[in-house]
């Protein structure tokens, strides 16, 4: 769950302008906001397939709470997945991964 973990686990490979090393933060910053407006639609999401499952008066609704539920663990999935992906592409293209942390 390396992947998962939030903040710098990353050090530079070389010496970076600040405009540069700014832009990257952004990114990782913009990532993480990215996987919890995914985390956040995703219970949106959830409680409403909750709440259709409540309503006895329309049993129509079973199959809409079903597919509210199935579209909830799709955001969810989908959400990890570009976080981790796109995290992935950062350590890949600007930084080596700092393994004299994980040593210690």
């Amino acid at each position: 769950m390396k992947l998962l973990k939030f903040g710098r686990d990353f050090k530079p490979d070389q010496e970076i302008i600040l405009r540069d090393y700014l832009a990257i933060e952004r990114t990782r910053l913009a990532n993480e906001r990215t996987l919890l407006s995914y985390i956040r639609s995703s219970l949106y999401l959830l409680l409403g397939g909750i709440a259709f499952f409540q309503l006895k008066n329309f049993p129509d609704f079973k199959y809409l709470a079903l597919l509210a539920l199935v579209f909830s663990a799709i955001f969810f999935i989908i959400g990890i997945y570009r976080f981790t992906l796109l995290k992935k592409s950062l350590r890949k293209l600007y930084y080596t991964f700092e393994t004299n942390e994980d040593k210690k």
